[in-house]
């Protein structure tokens, strides 16, 4: 199976009511595309909260069909989010007891924990950034469903 998700989140304000998605692909084709809304949150929680949900819902379904992951990407355009997975910065905040470098709790904590265990189970997940509003066509789906997300709710 070969899965690639696009992931976004969006915040009306920031903080302020927010919205988050994905697309998920399998083999080329749209197999899911989910989103939520969450009021008084930052884009950033809604970046990441997207991953989250993405790899909570591979996963489950994974649990049901036990296919075979040849490939397994998720694309965003949230430097923050990929930043972290790509630079090692998750591996240092759980070192330091999910605190920064200058020993301040890290923000968004919780989802940044359940997404470090996530990709622990996975083991083979690449995170791809890709440039927002560049007409990546399931960039751009997952930016539209967050944004009604964060305006009208999921």
């Amino acid at each position: 199976m070969k899965i690639v998700v696009y992931t976004d989140g969006a915040c009306k304000g920031n903080p302020g009511s927010g919205g988050w998605a994905y697309v998920c692909l399998f083999n080329g084709k749209p197999h899911m595309i989910a989103s939520g809304h969450k009021d008084d949150t930052t884009n950033n929680c809604m970046e990441l909260t997207a991953i989250c949900k993405a790899l909570n819902y591979i996963k489950k379904y994974n649990g049901v069909y036990h296919f075979n992951i040849e490939y397994f990407f998720i694309c965003s355009d949230s430097a923050y989010c990929i930043n972290a997975i790509n630079q090692n910065w998750i591996e240092n905040w759980k070192r330091n007891g999910w605190k920064t470098n200058k020993n301040i709790e890290l923000k968004n904590k919780d989802i940044w924990e359940k997404v470090y265990n996530l990709l622990k189970e996975f083991g083979n997940v690449k995170f791809i950034k890709v440039k927002a509003h560049n007409g990546v066509k399931w960039n751009e789906i997952a930016d539209k469903k967050a944004s009604e997300a964060a305006i009208y709710g999921a």
